[in-house]
């Protein structure tokens, strides 16, 4: 009655079917530990160059400059992206010689407005996907511990 009870074993006598939930759950658990890492490296970076702009911003450095340095850097942060969206619009309804400040206030953030549902929504990818992982990997995992439960009392 000497038993090889390593899980390796265990897991090459299962059933096929434990066999693939038991995959199923492993390649679900790697792709979903590799969002929540890439996640929270991706919003370490956002926080330390939203953390930048605010200073800069904060600072009483001028808008005008503050929007042409959001321009040219290639990978500005979100709060950049969403001030040169808004320091943007606000410029456009200048340009047209729009007189109400109530106007030109609530052109500049409407289109604030519409830049942060795009980062928001941007930031928030993949996180749909760790929902649903989460709240079906638990019945996945019953589904199969009853499978093998069944096999061994039929075995």
């Amino acid at each position: 009655m000497n038993q090889d009870l390593s899980i390796f074993t265990l897991v090459l006598q299962a059933s096929l079917v434990v066999q693939i939930v038991i995959g199923g759950l492993l390649a679900v658990s790697l792709a979903s530990w590799s969002v929540i890492f890439g996640k929270v490296f991706a919003l370490r970076g956002l926080r330390a160059g939203n953390d930048e702009f605010e200073r800069e911003f904060w600072a009483g450095k001028n808008l005008n400059d503050l929007y042409a340095a959001a321009g040219a850097k290639p990978a500005a942060s979100p709060m950049e992206r969403i001030f040169a969206s808004g320091m943007r619009e606000f410029l456009k309804l200048r340009e047209r010689r729009v007189a109400d400040a109530s106007t030109l206030l609530d052109g500049a953030r409407r289109a604030m407005r519409a830049s942060f549902q795009r980062e928001l929504d941007a930031i928030e990818t993949n996180l749909s996907f760790l929902a649903s992982v989460g709240s079906v990997s638990p019945y996945v995992g019953l589904f199969g511990t009853v499978w093998g439960i069944m096999h061994a009392f039929i075995g």
